[in-house]
């Protein structure tokens, strides 16, 4: 079983929280696979990852290029294990039947949104009746997260 992660966006967007994250899998040296729900959500996706900072650089690639497998991020819209990922990135509502083969599943959701605020209560659901171990993350004013044990319904 996975331990999976809630991440609640209430004060900063999918964009700038995401690149944090992936930041910090660069610097231990793991790999990732981010699963988002059309090529058009991973095509702004990957632009984004090149441009979200002047002065810095986050390798990844997508699914549509050649050395796909051997990208440290790798940009997906296809519910499969592409590389050799050890954490899953599930965002813009997507739903995997993977998560058992990560380590690590995040699961970023805007509480902003109703839409993917349901989405987020559905998959707690569905991934504690799994049996994975289940973390929620909130974010305060300033974008710091803290950790809760429960998600607050």
């Amino acid at each position: 079983m996975a331990e999976v992660r809630f991440y609640h966006l209430t004060s900063t967007s999918l964009e700038n929280a995401l690149p944090s994250l992936l930041e910090k899998v660069v610097q231990r040296n793991w790999q990732a696979l981010i699963f988002t729900t059309s090529r058009e959500k991973v095509s702004e996706l990957d632009t984004h990852l090149w441009t979200y900072k002047p002065n810095s650089f986050l390798p990844h690639g997508t699914i549509n290029e050649q050395d796909f497998q051997d990208q440290p991020i790798l940009l997906t819209h296809k519910d499969e294990k592409h590389n050799d990922a050890n954490i899953l990135f599930l965002i813009n509502g997507a739903k995997s039947q993977h998560v058992g083969l990560f380590r690590l599943c995040c699961l970023l959701f805007d509480g902003n949104n109703s839409g993917e605020l349901n989405y987020a209560r559905e998959e707690w659901l569905s991934l504690k009746n799994e049996g994975h171990e289940l973390t929620y993350w909130h974010q305060d004013p300033q974008g710091k997260w803290s950790e809760k044990r429960s998600l607050d319904t």
